[in-house]
């Protein structure tokens, strides 16, 4: 969730950004998916371009996640129902063992960065 301290256009701009990279897909491609210029996705993900509820949609269904997501009104933490994680799961499976241990590795280096201690 956001916190009190974020600018909530920076913080949609930040899990936007996150949700695209998440999603595999360059700003060029989404610009492409939505009929948009590639500058207008980089405006929107830097937050210097509001987004219409139309747009905020239409993102939400190319990342595969929730618009209330998005704006910062669920938790950051996945469900253990979450689709995404049997999506990830699957792309794991097809790792080389050597990638795997990589992917471990920064899995831990993210959980020690994190403040929250969450």
């Amino acid at each position: 969730m956001t916190t009190g301290s974020e600018d909530p256009r920076q913080a949609l701009a930040t899990r936007l950004r996150e949700a695209r990279k998440l999603a595999g897909l360059s700003q060029g491609k989404v610009a492409e998916m939505l009929d948009m210029h590639r500058p207008t996705v980089t405006e929107i993900e830097k937050g210097n371009r509001k987004v219409s509820a139309e747009e905020l949609g239409k993102f939400a269904e190319i990342y595969d996640v929730s618009v209330t997501w998005l704006v910062g009104e669920s938790p950051e933490k996945l469900a253990a129902n979450d689709p995404r994680l049997e999506l990830a799961a699957r792309e794991l499976s097809k790792l080389k063992t050597q990638d795997f241990d990589r992917v471990l590795r920064l899995l831990a280096a993210m959980r020690q960065s994190d403040p929250s201690g969450d």
